[in-house]
């Protein structure tokens, strides 16, 4: 059985991913710990159970040993939000960029085979009415945007023959996990619905924005481990979601109000147009994945998010809650157990 390293497992993603997974490969986790506690089920649950290690390090200072006997390694960590870059910009490139390149050397030079790096169509930032595809002009908005953009490039010069790189763009992620973000739109929104029964959205509701549920993420990972012909490409960027999922934040709103009933909309029609606003084109995704392109719909989705969510108790300033991720980073600072770097003390 093959071994699979992710870094930065214990986020939103991983234990989804490790759940996905954990019949395929035998599993190991890289994770500063952070967000190991952020537990959105019963505590008594062990959700990295399905790991046969867990190790625990600043993935600034990672050690070569770690990929000993690896045969691929899927790069999660991220300052993963636009406040979070925003407050902590040198830790955001730390991370986020030179980190990820390290770890690809790293793993390149310890005979891993496969590296999977975890970008975003953020990098198209302002989309306007043309439908962005993986050779379409790129204008990241944020640090967090650009930070995937100058891994990506730093990524292709790696890349060869015995070492296969693949950048999955992902759509915005959404749905249900065991270590849930509600900084995230569409979950942000159910929680609204269940706790305030309203939704109050901070733009027009025009913005376009591309979603993914994190189980189809788990099997575009799956499919990027696993698939790569070695006689075609030796590096390869491709958008990972669905056309399906292309929705204005105003649709996202109308859905999750029919689904939960009783709540209402509140658009602030007076608000400045958020630049943010983009269209994607999935279809090379869907061409060469195959058996492994979304099957989750925004119905299933928020269904999924309305159960797990209504067992959490929940209050209705559940914004500033360990559920958000800056907030969860700011009391780390301020309880001294890390420093403004987001380092620890």
């Amino acid at each position: 059985m093959k071994k699979v390293l992710i870094v930065g497992n214990q986020g939103y993603i991983g234990p989804v991913l490790q759940k996905h997974l954990s019949s395929k490969y035998e599993l190991f986790g890289y994770d500063i710990g952070f967000f190991a506690n952020n537990i959105s089920m019963s505590k008594n649950i062990s959700v990295d159970s399905n790991l046969v290690c867990q190790y625990y390090g600043d993935v600034r200072n990672l050690d070569y040993k770690i990929f000993n006997g690896i045969d691929s390694v899927v790069y999660l960590c991220a300052i993963s939000n636009d406040p979070m870059g925003n407050k902590f910009r040198k830790p955001t490139l730390d991370i986020n960029k030179i980190s990820a390149i390290k770890c690809a050397k790293l793993a390149k030079e310890n005979g891993v085979n496969s590296f999977v790096f975890a970008s975003s169509c953020s990098v198209y930032g302002t989309g306007g009415s043309n439908i962005k595809n993986e050779n379409s002009d790129l204008d990241p908005l944020t640090t967090y945007a650009v930070s995937k953009i100058e891994t990506e490039n730093e990524l292709s010069k790696i890349a060869d023959k015995d070492f296969n790189i693949t950048c999955l763009r992902f759509a915005t992620a959404c749905g249900f996990s065991s270590r849930l973000r509600l900084d995230l739109v569409l979950n942000d929104f159910v929680a609204s619905a269940i706790t305030n029964k309203k939704i109050q959205i901070l733009s027009d509701g025009t913005p376009w924005r591309p979603l993914i549920n994190v189980k189809d993420m788990s099997r575009a990972i799956e499919w990027a481990i696993q698939s790569y012909d070695k006689k075609r490409n030796t590096f390869m960027i491709v958008n990972a979601g669905s056309n399906r999922w292309n929705y204005s934040i105003l649709e996202l709103a109308q859905s999750v109000s029919e689904i939960v009933g009783g709540v209402k909309i509140e658009v602030n029609k007076n608000a400045s147009p958020d630049k943010r606003s983009y269209k994607v084109d999935f279809s090379l995704f869907d061409e060469i994945a195959n058996d492994y392109t979304p099957i989750e719909t925004l119905e299933s989705t928020i269904n999924d998010l309305f159960n797990g969510i209504s067992k959490m108790n929940l209050g209705a300033n559940f914004r500033s809650s360990e559920f958000i991720r800056l907030i969860h980073l700011n009391n780390l600072i301020s309880q001294k157990i890390i420093d403004n770097n987001l380092k620890l003390i």
